[in-house]
């Protein structure tokens, strides 16, 4: 029988219902033990008549964990694909367990700092609010006083704060380029259960003031200005790739662009007026809209159009040249690596793709 203090739920759900545990595969297995003698949960027994390892107590196993197969000399443990646990942890109810936790043991889970923390934090207040259908918001932030973001880069982020909540940060990308006012826009999707989403979408209005930190991160444009590029991106993945594209229509107006964006509906798509303006002022810039479902009715600004499919597939059958040119890609963990997969395909070298994934 499992031991019941292995058997507490996993970040609030119960163990019984994760799948979850080894497979030994016994042609394999040549009875040394180390899975036996090295598990401290207590997940396996040894045959002496048999002299194999086996699998006696699978809910013992430690969620995650599989040190017995990376130290198996043999390989004979096998464990199911983490793909399942990757989308148990994109539920909100799995990150506010996490965080409810940590909140819970500040104590002792908090590193102690010699030294405070580098990092800039800055006040933004909220000056307008534009929703995007039903499931997406654009937010435009301002600095307030002497405080400035004035030194980020188009593809960076920042850590917001809901206001007067001990809850944590939430991270979303800077989704424009920089402005003379200082001010930023930062594009927020619905999430059913999200913590800093019920604020936004639920109690979130002009005047509120947020803390944020940053700009943070790495994902910027480092091509040389006349290097060809392509673009791709999923959902709100768009936020860092938009502020990139709008820079470089500013900066470089004769450099070769091409964007790839999907969504699951064509309503998913936001900004598109903008987009459509920036496709018929610059004719290097070529945009090409992917969704998986397109509903009757929905008809795009004029010069844009909306393929059936999924942004990969896109990429796959294009008839753009896209060997030359560097990629940036951002979005969902399983969109962004299927990407970089059809970009690879297509002949973009591993070596000229950055990628900012998040998510499943």
């Amino acid at each position: 029988m499992p031991d019941p203090k292995f058997l507490k739920p996993w970040h609030g759900i119960p163990r019984e219902q994760i799948q979850w545990n080894s497979t030994i595969d016994s042609e394999a297995c040549i009875g040394c033990g180390t899975c036996v003698t090295g598990c401290s949960r207590l997940v396996y027994r040894f045959d002496f008549a048999t002299k194999k390892a086996v699998v006696f107590d699978p809910l013992n196993c430690m969620v995650g964990c599989m040190t017995c197969a990376n130290t198996c000399p043999t390989h004979a443990i096998s464990f199911p694909s983490l793909d399942a646990l990757m989308a148990l942890e994109a539920l909100p109810s799995v990150h506010r367990s996490i965080e409810d936790e940590l909140l819970a043991k500040r104590d002792v889970y908090a590193l102690q700092r010699a030294i405070p923390s580098p990092d800039r934090l800055v006040q933004l207040e909220v000056r307008e609010i534009v929703r995007q259908g039903h499931h997406n918001m654009v937010v435009q932030l301002r600095p307030r006083g002497d405080d400035c973001l004035c030194q980020f880069i188009p593809g960076q982020y920042l850590e917001l704060w809901i206001p007067e909540s001990d809850l944590l940060s939430r991270a979303y990308s800077i989704a424009s380029a920089p402005r003379e006012d200082g001010a930023i826009e930062v594009d927020l999707r619905r999430v059913a259960g999200g913590r800093f989403s019920d604020y936004a979408f639920e109690r979130m209005k002009v005047g509120d003031v947020l803390q944020g930190r940053g700009p943070l991160g790495n994902f910027t444009i480092t091509s040389p200005s006349d290097t060809p590029l392509v673009f791709v991106a999923r959902g709100t993945g768009f936020a860092p790739i938009k502020a990139m594209i709008e820079q470089q229509l500013a900066l470089t107006p004769t450099r070769d662009l091409v964007l790839f964006w999907g969504a699951t509906e064509a309503v998913d798509f936001y900004g598109l007026e903008a987009l459509a303006g920036w496709q018929r002022t610059n004719p290097h810039f070529v945009t090409v809209l992917v969704a998986r479902t397109i509903p009757e009715g929905f008809v795009p600004p004029a010069g844009l159009h909306v393929e059936v499919g999924t942004v990969y597939e896109a990429i796959k059958r294009s008839p753009l040249n896209l060997a030359n040119r560097d990629a940036y890609v951002a979005g969902p963990r399983k969109t962004t690596t299927l990407a970089v997969s059809a970009l690879r395909e297509r002949g973009v070298a591993q070596g000229r793709i950055k990628v900012d994934s998040y998510g499943n």
